[in-house]
């Protein structure tokens, strides 16, 4: 058999990753009503990230600082962050994820990880580690850092 194309490689790997945004699609659905997909996406990076400032969220989450301090707001309603004052500085501050915060990105992990690997179940060992082989030596070629991930809502 001749050696796949690049481009059918690429193929099977936009086929593969719409499967994957079905996942990550589904595991949100869960909290719609909840949270927004931008909220979402701000708890995960505070989660990655630590504390940080309303600035440095607005420019991860690839919104305008104004937009940034209603999302905090919303979220520190929903009591899913904190936010708080450094000492001797009142102007700035610092947003850390809350503990039902953390509780709502571990649910829809867990409801991500828990249909891939039933899906992955369906697989024979040749080719979960054909499947792991390929995408370690794709995200090394994609210069991909596991602590990218939540760019997409992925944790």
């Amino acid at each position: 058999a001749n050696a796949p194309t690049a481009h059918e490689v690429g193929q099977a790997l936009v086929v593969a990753s719409r499967a994957l945004v079905g996942i990550a699609a589904r595991s949100l659905a869960a909290i719609e009503g909840e949270l927004t997909l931008v909220q979402y996406r701000a708890l995960v990076w505070l989660a990655e990230r630590g504390p940080s400032n309303v600035g440095a969220l607005a420019e991860a989450v690839g919104i305008h600082p104004s937009t940034a301090t209603r999302l905090c707001d919303r979220l520190a309603d929903k009591h899913l962050i904190q936010r708080a004052n450094p000492p001797g500085d009142r102007r700035e501050v610092v947003l850390t994820l809350a503990p039902a915060g953390r509780a709502i990105i571990d649910s829809v992990t867990r409801m991500r990880h828990a249909e891939i690997d039933r899906l992955v179940a369906g697989l024979d060992a040749t080719a979960r580690a054909g499947i792991i082989n390929a995408l370690q030596h794709f995200a090394a070629v994609a210069g991909e850092l596991p602590d990218d991930a939540w760019q997409l809502g992925w944790s």
